[in-house]
């Protein structure tokens, strides 16, 4: 190698575009295959380097273990570790779809997240189909406090009148908790901006630290979700707490297909596939699905 690398082990790498119709749309995610002996800081460190929405880390045992049990991985922010994230998951599994000794080609591939064990099954490709289809199903929704609106409205950088009229902001987790904010109309989701410290204190003594701004567009959903100083191209794990939330209120019927369109504002456009049901007033089986594409691998040199 090169002395112009520092000497330092060597990371195979790969990038990938989730909830994408085709390449360079969606959200990006940085995916490390093997991830084993680094320590937390050092994970850290690489996410901040990739700087990325997400970068993932596969722990791997054994391609058996693996199939039986799951896979073992973690998924970091450039500021923290989260313990579940929509399109990392979805990315992840469907990168081991691709490339997994004994997962490669199946049905279904297990991850094992901070947050627990979560499914994702993938979808037969048809021939030159780009990437890969999969869907994920989420844990039953929790349902936490209503924020005030007014509170709410003013850290969006809007007037309460741009709030939906029928549907209140309510914190919603199926693994990582968001303050679902309905809005009355699409001009008011394009004028949202977040003040920081406004929304540190309307969500202040909630699970939430983020808000997932949604609008209806005939019969699909348009998101934004703030994050870190920009526009998130894709939230799926935002977008299991949306539909949960849309089916609990009636917004969309128990089961139907719907459609949330994410990443418009930074020209990364996302489609992201949702569903759940509703049994006896609970919100179960949550669903959220889209397409990966790899877009690029290679290694990085960690000192």
């Amino acid at each position: 190698m090169s002395t112009w690398f520092a000497a330092g082990r060597t990371l195979d790498w790969a990038q990938v575009d989730v909830f994408a119709e085709r390449a360079y749309e969606g959200n990006m995610l940085a995916i490390f295959p093997d991830g084993r002996g680094l320590t937390d800081e050092q994970m850290q460190s690489l996410a901040r380097e990739t700087n990325l929405s997400e970068t993932t880390f596969i722990l791997p045992t054994t391609p058996e273990e693996e199939r039986a049990h799951g896979v073992r991985v973690r998924i970091f922010t450039v500021e923290e570790e989260l313990p579940f994230a929509g399109h990392p998951t979805l990315g992840t599994a469907s990168w081991l779809w691709a490339n997994h000794a004994l997962l490669g080609g199946q049905g279904e591939v297990k991850l094992k997240l901070n947050v627990g064990t979560i499914s994702v099954r993938f979808r037969k490709q048809a021939e030159g189909e780009a990437g890969v289809y999969a869907e994920m199903r989420q844990r039953d929704p929790e349902f936490g406090a209503s924020p005030g609106q007014d509170a709410i409205a003013a850290a969006c950088g809007l007037a309460p009148g741009d709030l939906h009229r029928e549907l209140p902001p309510q914190v919603v987790s199926t693994g990582l908790p968001f303050c679902i904010v309905p809005l009355a109309s699409l001009d008011a989701l394009q004028r949202l901006r977040i003040d920081t410290a406004r929304m540190a204190e309307a969500l202040a003594g909630t699970a939430a630290k983020f808000v997932y701004a949604i609008t209806p567009q005939g019969k699909a959903w348009r998101a934004r979700m703030p994050f870190h100083g920009a526009d998130d191209p894709a939230t799926g794990s935002a977008a299991g707490c949306a539909i949960s939330y849309l089916v609990k209120h009636g917004a969309v019927p128990s089961e139907a297909a719907t459609t949330i369109h994410q990443g418009i504002e930074v020209h990364r456009p996302s489609h992201i596939d949702v569903r759940a049901s509703l049994r006896d007033h609970a919100v179960t089986d949550v669903f959220v699905g889209g397409r990966t594409i790899p877009v690029a691998s290679g290694r990085f040199t960690h000192p």
